[in-house]
């Protein structure tokens, strides 16, 4: 029996337990890419595979809607990659484990996908349908959203039809997202130097965070682990003398970071102990209501010798942790609510001549997220270090006149007698690439609700899922001209 059989709508789930079955983290996304070639073969319908693997299928127009502007739906085939340490899983070769718990799907440990995997599963359905009304379809899927939108960056739109484009990236049922933050990567590379030196070895671990999404949730005030470390290790050499050997923190910057860990010489073990113990009580109270679990472990590992960060380096790395922004920097002046601008130091990592940091930054403000930028950028450089962006993409701007919006928002209250939130979000969408690449198009963004994305506690809410299929449907319906 399929773990999602049971489910509504039954061939939505069937796609989404299919899609579960396949690898499909960023950068490994040919054969889920292979796979929806191969969905367009079985079902006689026209597609075009490009070079990144990003994937469009076509599919004509129902009787009635010959004459309808085609309708170009989008979303992203990749997930980021997060399980628990207590979790053996493989996310180049394994499946999810997927399962149903208390009305969600949920990957027992890992991250479920559901972003973005749940629109993959809307599309394949709509496209499979031979009964549903709707205008030509153009679904587009493309690869590696999660680590900069490259797909969406790399994608030549001349592949594309039509003016009117509905995303299906958004986690929040009953919102119809209108705008969003542009952003990007920045990468501080700082060079280290080491120095040979004898102690006991102890190793720092920083556990016990909620984490979240670097844009959906930074306005929920969570710890970073990265950014606690730095406190730790900053706090600890007022009491105790330590050498650093090893420090590395998150595997993606769009992630806040869960958990830290650390390698350090030190002369009294015991010493450190009772430092961390002091720390994570002020660590609890700082952050009650969010991060109450927050752990810091020391394990005493024994005499030994080592290659450690030479003191300059130390106080470098030291420097970086204490100043690189993290969290809200601005709030939007003009829309109540909204993050403007705001960054995440999702990744830090030691190597033996080399500490490298990086930086999600964010902003719906072009200059402000130039700013922000050029501030990390300066803290690197007078370190002695090199700074790099990667992965920069546009913000989606407000478009005040959308007939596409304006529709949505007309079927949303025939069904449910209210209207629903048309916002604009802090996190980053495709829709601002493709608002740049095709004149005149129109945009808007939903989704079903999910909790806890980018982390091993996400969630996909079955009867949301459901009840948004159904507003889609009725949406495509009602497109007829």
């Amino acid at each position: 029996m399929r773990a999602l059989e049971n489910c509504e709508p039954k061939r939505v789930f069937y796609y989404f337990e299919e899609l579960c079955k396949i690898p499909h983290g960023s950068g490994n996304t040919k054969q889920i890419s292979d796979y929806l070639v191969s969905f367009a073969k079985e079902h006689g319908l026209e597609y075009v595979q490009d070079e990144m693997n990003n994937v469009v299928i076509y599919k004509p127009a129902t009787e009635g809607y010959e004459d309808a502007p085609a309708v170009i739906l989008q979303g992203h085939m990749d997930m980021v990659c997060e399980k628990r340490p207590d979790v053996d899983h493989d996310f180049t070769k394994d499946p999810l484990n997927i399962s149903v718990k208390d009305g969600y799907v949920t990957a027992n440990g890992t991250t479920l996908g559901g972003d973005d995997g749940i629109a993959v599963a809307y599309g394949l359905a709509l496209l499979e349908s031979t009964e549903l009304a709707h205008p030509a379809l153009e679904v587009l899927i493309t690869v590696d959203e999660e680590i900069g939108l490259l797909g969406a960056e790399g994608f030549d739109c001349s592949a594309l039809k039509g003016k009117r484009l509905i995303n299906l990236d958004s986690e929040a049922e009953g919102s119809l997202w209108i705008s969003c933050a542009g952003g990007l990567s920045g990468i501080s590379t700082i060079p280290v130097q080491r120095v040979e030196a004898e102690g006991q070895k102890a190793a720092v671990k920083i556990t016990g965070l909620m984490g979240g999404h670097s844009g959906a949730e930074i306005d929920k005030k969570r710890a970073n682990a990265n950014v606690l470390m730095g406190r730790f290790l900053y706090t600890l050499q007022k009491e105790a003398a330590y050498e650093i050997i090893s420090l590395a923190g998150g595997q993606k910057d769009n992630a806040i970071t869960r958990e830290a860990d650390a390698e350090l010489l030190v002369e009294d073990v015991n010493a450190v102990k009772a430092c961390a113990e002091k720390i994570q009580k002020g660590f609890r109270e700082e952050y009650a209501g969010t991060d109450e679990g927050i752990t810091i472990e020391i394990t005493d590992l024994g005499a030994s010798s080592a290659r450690v960060l030479h003191p300059t380096s130390r106080e470098k790395v030291l420097f970086f942790l204490m100043e690189v922004p993290f969290g809200i920097q601005k709030m939007s002046g003009s829309i109540d609510g909204l993050v403007e601008t705001s960054t995440n130091i999702g990744i830090v990592k030691l190597g033996e001549d080399e500490f490298l940091g990086s930086s999600s930054v964010r902003s719906s403000v072009e200059a402000a997220g130039a700013a922000l930028s050029d501030k990390i950028c300066y803290l690197t450089e007078f370190l002695g270090g090199d700074y790099t962006v990667q992965g920069a993409y546009p913000a989606w701007e407000y478009r005040k006149d959308s007939p596409l919006r304006d529709q949505m928002v007309e079927v949303y209250e025939e069904m449910y007698g209210e209207k629903p939130n048309v916002v604009a979000i802090h996190a980053g969408l495709e829709c601002g690439l493709f608002y740049k690449k095709i004149e005149g198009l129109d945009c808007v963004s939903l989704g079903p609700n999910m909790k806890d994305i980018h982390t091993s506690e996400e969630v996909l809410d079955i009867a949301s899922t459901e009840r948004v299929w159904k507003y889609l449907v009725k949406v495509l319906e009602s497109l007829k001209k």
